[in-house]
């Protein structure tokens, strides 16, 4: 199984481990420390040796914060986390709502004068000129330090130190050498000499490898500087790349990484630098000589983001494969809902249909199976100490994916057990109807995933309710399921554009009793031209490439408009057409029965 059932975290440890946090503070004559969730790629997973907050608080996902202070110690989570945090953290700490609290008013609070220090390999530039913003009137001093963390973590794991391997050709849809030159082309025009790519998605779509450094994701770690000629040195370890010269060829040159800071002190010129994902270290180090910086937006970031016509073919391929998996399950499910099965039983029978394909190398991320009040969890990941058995009435919350060497997947979808209440089914409708909008929608070119992710919300809205996550992220092609700059968020301001994968995914969650998600991943494409439209104004539209049944036994038909059916009946219809060819006799059988229309 890729997946295990054992809990990850220790937060028995967590008043240890912050009293000897506080004596290495104290040492050092400092008053507070940040220990963010990231490491120094300020990826959203990370290695198990840079699971600093996990360590130290006990609270496993994958974004948030802790501020230790000589009193207090707040932990900075998102709505997503809410409930998560409560459950697994220590009484020492104290769950914070983020961003509705930002940091700097928080310290301004609970520290009238001081210095707070922080790990700058480990906050972006960004990060760090926010908070230094939102401390400019107060008596506190930002300082960089040394991770007080390592220091007192005496049994800290090796960095990871698994090979690379070379992406085919056929999938990345275009050399390497063609994007480092046609990058460096950009970083020329723009007067800029080079740019540090610090993020392992970014190096890797650039120089089409994939690696096994961090779970769920494909990614291998290092840094790498590119040159406005096209060259790229390599700052990774030897053993990682050493099968992979001939990939390579002579413009991309391997180096010891631990000569990262010395090369980078001798740059010349303009260097491109991401105030978004680059470390304040790495800015820092180039201030320092006399380097000039040009910040903006990581040159990988946005072609990596428009898939091209390779990449999107091997992925609609990839969710095909995926999907007719997922059908087989949700046959199984039918069939032994009310046997007395587990939490456990459906991640452990998930994995193994998609593993019947022969060509899944991984889950995209831990699957999520929660039922009754564990799917008011939003990133609930189940251990045989919370793994709990469906009983009838439940509703069982299942968001899972797969890593295919073509494909990257992530589909949810809610089922129920037996026969399920009327508010379960009321708050499914409008979360339906919501996927629904988003999926028919066509928008102007130019618009930004702020400008459309409320149509994704409206129905929740009219009732009275909402859902503490962003309507949808950007997916990677047998990269991160979490993949940006794209997003379908109040925040994004990034443009969506032809060819970017995003996930549609609105829900509705009542702490304690239930959860609702319904999750397809799309594709932005060119929208038709709309009779009598202007002809002038070109618009976008969303392909969606997940395809499964979305239940209608939770659906309150006659709350649907006739446009809403007609989308559900055509989804189901070609679901049908394309998985039954994929899919065995009996799950045929239940297919055809789990799309009829409505």
């Amino acid at each position: 199984m890729f997946q295990t059932f054992d809990a990850t975290n220790s937060p028995e440890q967590g008043p240890k481990r912050l009293t000897m946090l506080r004596k290495q503070m104290a040492k050092s004559n400092i008053d507070g420390f940040l220990v963010p969730r990231s490491d120094v790629h300020q990826g959203e997973y990370v290695a198990e040796r840079d699971d600093r907050l996990a360590w130290l608080t006990g609270f496993t996902g994958s974004a948030g914060f802790c501020c230790v202070l000589p009193h207090v110690a707040g932990v900075f989570v998102d709505g997503r986390y809410r409930v998560q945090v409560k459950q697994q953290v220590s009484n020492v700490f104290s769950p914070v709502h983020w961003p509705e609290t930002q940091l700097a008013d928080w310290l301004s609070k609970n520290l009238t004068k001081g210095r707070v220090a922080f790990d700058p390999w480990l906050h972006t530039v960004q990060q760090v000129e926010d908070l230094s913003a939102g401390l400019l009137d107060t008596d506190l001093t930002l300082l960089p330090s040394k991770n007080l963390i390592d220091l007192v973590w005496h049994d800290q794991p090796d960095a990871p130190l698994e090979k690379a391997i070379a992406y085919p050709l056929k999938f990345a849809g275009e050399t390497h050498h063609n994007k480092r030159h046609r990058l460096a082309a950009e970083l020329k025009n723009a007067g800029q000499s080079a740019t540090v790519i610090t993020s392992p998605d970014s190096l890797c779509w650039l120089l089409n490898i994939r690696g096994n450094d961090i779970p769920r994701n494909p990614l291998v770690h290092g840094f790498a500087i590119l040159h406005c000629d096209g060259h790229v040195d390599l700052f990774m370890e030897k053993t990682k790349v050493t099968e992979l010269a001939d990939h390579f060829g002579s413009e991309v040159t391997q180096i010891d990484p631990d000569t990262f800071i010395d090369h980078l002190a001798k740059l010349s010129g303009s260097i491109r630098l991401d105030k978004s994902s680059a470390p304040m270290a790495v800015a820092s180090i180039l201030a320092a000589n006399d380097i000039e910086i040009s910040y903006d937006i990581d040159p990988c970031a946005l072609p990596k983001a428009c898939k091209n016509q390779a990449e999107l073919s091997a992925t609609t391929e990839a969710h095909l494969r995926d999907g007719a998996a997922v059908c087989d399950f949700l046959a199984w499910f039918d069939e032994n809902a009310r046997t007395g099965i587990t939490e456990i039983d459906l991640v452990k029978t998930l994995e193994n249909y998609r593993r019947d394909t022969n060509l899944l190398r991984d889950l995209s991320f831990e699957t999520i199976a929660g039922t009754g009040p564990n799917g008011a969890v939003i990133h609930y990941r189940v251990t045989h100490q919370t793994n709990r058995q469906l009983a009838d009435g439940d509703i069982v919350v299942l968001d899972s994916g797969g890593q295919y060497l073509d494909g990257t997947t992530d589909i949810t979808r809610t089922l129920p057990v037996g026969q399920v209440g009327n508010a379960e089914r009321h708050a499914f409708t409008l979360v339906l109807q919501g996927m629904i909008a988003v999926s028919r929608l066509c928008w102007p070119v130019g618009l930004a995933g702020r400008d459309i992710e409320a149509f994704g919300r409206a129905p929740l809205w009219q009732a009275g309710l909402d859902f503490d996550h962003g309507l949808g992220h950007g997916v990677g092609t047998y990269l991160c399921v979490h993949e940006g700059p794209q997003r379908l968020s109040k925040t994004s301001h990034i443009a969506l554009s032809e060819g970017m994968i995003l996930s549609n995914e609105p829900g509705y969650y009542r702490e304690g009793a239930f959860g609702i998600r319904i999750e397809n991943l799309v594709v932005v494409e060119a929208c038709p031209q709309k009779e009598g439209g202007d002809t002038h104004r070109p618009m976008l539209r969303f392909r969606t490439l997940t395809y499964a049944p979305i239940d209608r036994r939770l659906i309150v038909t006659e709350m649907l408009n006739p446009i809403e059916r007609d989308w559900l009946n055509t989804y189901h219809q070609e679901c049908f057409e394309r998985l039954s060819p994929r899919v065995n006799a009996k799950t045929r059988g239940w297919l055809s029965q789990a799309t009829a229309a409505v």
